[in-house]
């Protein structure tokens, strides 16, 4: 089957979710609608999921086999899905040109977390990674990025709401810039979008700081960097991005950040068994992060089948925090979910085409 450039089948309409509202608007202006037409649509995708145009019930016939002929709704394929005993699910979808990408839900106290893919595979080559196994097969588009959260938001119910997104699934979000930021856009900026808050939305970088300057701009979302070391031979060895922004660079960028007036950078730090979790990891981390304002995330390393690391004991763990801690600093032992069906950090890997 041959492919179009944005990856569908060839012939088949343009997934209207590929749009910006900006293009949606363009496209209703060129056909002579007016101009409301676009929030309607708008709203009917991202506000009520709908799956076809014939459920746009407030839009004429005429209007709605206009749409049809130009547009497809696309959705992601549901190829299987995993429980955890923790109520995590994990999903694997199917996209149309046979690759799939696995998408994490999380429940919390109060709500949902969807933790989200923006790549097929992922070229950064973490050790510590399986999705790193495969390597970077391509970028996904705007309309995959969403189709992960309307695909699951369609299969929640009770009282638990989806309200927050993580960038911090398969690949590098600040490799996929412009259509992280094209989704981001509708899930944040436009009103008749997604209409998620700034304040749940989290993205993860491995450190290409030459996109930092570019994120401070364009959006006030949550942001993370994946640090897991406190020198740049361990770094490096864990993450060979690290050969190209050493750490004395990417602790200088976060330090310029454009953050809000109360926010902070979230360092995400890996604890791995004898790599680097010593005392003197800890005291160096404290000393590290001084131009930063920040917090911190240990995560206890999850292991998995492609890694010989080891998580540390718990006693190792809480020693490391409580370094963190005594120097005032907000370390919280992140306790990954959904580890018994291979979804929790770092564990995502279904780069295979169908």
């Amino acid at each position: 089957m041959e492919f179009s450039s944005d990856n569908r089948p060839a012939g088949r309409p343009k997934d209207i979710t590929e749009l910006t509202k900006e293009e949606l608007s363009l496209w209703v202006k060129s056909h002579g609608l007016p101009a409301y037409r676009t929030g309607q649509i708008m709203r009917w995708l991202y506000l009520k999921h709908a799956t076809s145009f014939d459920q746009m019930t407030d839009i004429t016939k005429n209007v709605r086999g206009v749409l049809s002929e130009n547009f497809s709704i696309s959705s992601l394929q549901k190829r299987q899905m995993e429980s955890s005993a923790d109520g995590s699910r994990k999903y694997l979808f199917g996209l149309a040109d046979g690759h799939s990408i696995e998408t994490v839900l999380i429940p919390e106290k109060t709500h949902y977390t969807l933790c989200i893919s923006t790549q097929v595979g992922c070229a950064m080559g973490c050790r510590f990674c399986m999705t790193a196994k495969s390597g970077l097969i391509r970028n996904l588009t705007q309309g995959e990025i969403l189709g992960q959260i309307l695909s699951t938001a369609k299969e929640i119910t009770g009282r638990r709401q989806l309200t927050n997104i993580v960038l911090m699934g398969m690949g590098e979000p600040l490799a996929n810039y412009e259509n992280v930021m094209r989704a981001i856009h509708i899930m944040t900026v436009d009103s008749d979008g997604l209409q998620l808050s700034t304040r749940r939305i989290t993205l993860s970088t491995a450190g290409m700081i030459h996109r930092f300057e570019d994120l401070g701009r364009d959006s006030k979302i949550n942001f993370a960097i994946s640090l897991n070391a406190t020198d740049n031979k361990t770094r490096s060895m864990l993450m060979p991005i690290n050969d190209r922004y050493p750490i004395e660079q990417l602790i200088d960028a976060c330090a310029r950040y454009a953050l809000t007036p109360r926010g902070k950078i979230t360092f995400e730090y890996i604890l791995i068994r004898d790599v680097n979790d010593t005392m003197e990891d800890a005291q160096r981390l404290v000393k590290l992060l001084r131009p930063v304002k920040a917090k911190i995330n240990l995560i206890p390393f999850n292991e998995h089948p492609a890694s010989d690391f080891k998580r540390p004991d718990e006693s190792t763990i809480l020693r490391f925090q409580k370094i963190l801690h005594d120097k005032n600093y907000t370390a919280i032992i992140r306790r990954s979910k959904g580890v018994d069906i291979s979804a929790a950090c770092g564990q995502l890997s279904a780069v295979r085409g169908a």
